[in-house]
């Protein structure tokens, strides 16, 4: 990863965060609201690969811990974990294949969900699972998929494709 695509994946997430807490953070629609970080997440990730992913995650979500004034690293801890397993994906499978973004998101979300669930559960938090896995995870995927097409051609738009090769993932056997 160069210093320009470093910057400019800091500079795509720092808006990203901004219309999050500003203007998406607001509307609630049965319980669930759009993630757009996640999704910038899961874009930047799948374009730039594991160690981008990673560290774009714990970047972004340092940075969502400290708007909401939430506990520092709950939101880090969980973006670092999808952005590295995202990127792993896309580093392994084709990344130009068209239902990689969709079905990233749809993947991260449900994981995200539950991986929020229990760690608010291990750090002792009141938390209804119901809620959280009942009425509103649905809503949440389909909010974010409906980010995701225009989400991920802005963001493959604006960081161009990778400058070197990028090679599959062969098995053996």
């Amino acid at each position: 990863m160069t210093m320009v695509d470093a910057l400019k994946i800091a500079a795509l997430l720092f808006v990203a965060s901004i219309v999050q807490t500003a203007i998406l953070g607001g509307i609630h629609i049965r319980g669930a609201a759009p993630d757009l970080v996640l999704v910038c997440l899961v874009a930047i990730a799948l374009l730039r690969g594991a160690v981008a992913g990673a560290l774009a995650g714990f970047l972004v979500g340092l940075l969502l811990d400290t708007a909401y004034l939430a506990r520092l690293g709950e939101t880090s801890f969980l973006l670092t974990v999808a952005g590295y397993w995202i990127g792993r994906y896309g580093e392994t499978t084709g990344r130009d294949r068209s239902h990689a973004p969709l079905l990233s998101v749809a993947v991260v979300t449900v994981v995200y969900a539950f991986g929020s669930l229990a760690l608010r559960v291990v750090l002792g938090d009141p938390v209804d699972a119901s809620t959280v896995l009942g009425s509103a995870l649905v809503p949440a995927i389909l909010l974010n998929l409906l980010l995701t097409i225009p989400v991920y051609a802005l963001v493959r738009r604006f960081l161009g494709r990778p400058e070197w090769p990028r090679t599959e993932v062969r098995l053996l056997g």
